[in-house]
């Protein structure tokens, strides 16, 4: 499976996705290609943010080698599944479609809303932007993005 991980700038929830479903993917022996990209070309070339790189690095996961790369049209049919961290990151890439209709896309969070567990989540919600906040803002957001791709597993594995 191709997945491809979006947010707005590829800097801050999109390459903690990126990263930790490829350690997931590793942990689980899969065959996946795992990639992440942004709707904006702000932070193009950039690494990741740095409380994204150092709540991963806790967590034993290096994304420092990630550069923020800008979604494109050929990336609609390159991926199985394409994840929305956002409501209008969602939008973005329908968008970019031109046609409106994105089959293999979908919102980042609502695997994890079906799988039941009570995080105060709803369908089709979104992964907070952490970018103007603190270093507890990175925390949380990687939390919901390990649980996430937790249930994404469950459900291709």
């Amino acid at each position: 499976m191709r997945i491809l991980m979006v947010c707005l700038g590829n800097i801050c929830r999109s390459p903690m996705a990126e990263g930790v479903m490829k350690q997931k993917v590793m942990d689980n022996g899969l065959d996946w290609i795992v990639e992440s990209a942004g709707t904006n070309t702000y932070h193009t070339g950039e690494p990741p943010h740095r409380f994204s790189q150092k709540i991963c690095k806790a967590h034993g996961i290096d994304i420092s080698g990630q550069r923020a790369r800008t979604i494109n049209r050929e990336d609609l049919t390159k991926y199985d599944k394409i994840y929305a961290l956002a409501d209008d990151v969602y939008g973005n890439v329908l968008s970019l479609a031109r046609q409106g209709k994105v089959d293999n896309l979908e919102y980042f969070l609502n695997d994890l809303y079906r799988s039941g567990k009570d995080l105060n989540i709803t369908f089709n919600d979104s992964v907070p932007d952490p970018y103007y906040g603190g270093e507890d803002g990175y925390t949380h957001v990687y939390n919901l993005i390990a649980e996430a791709c937790e249930a994404i597993i469950d459900r291709y594995r």
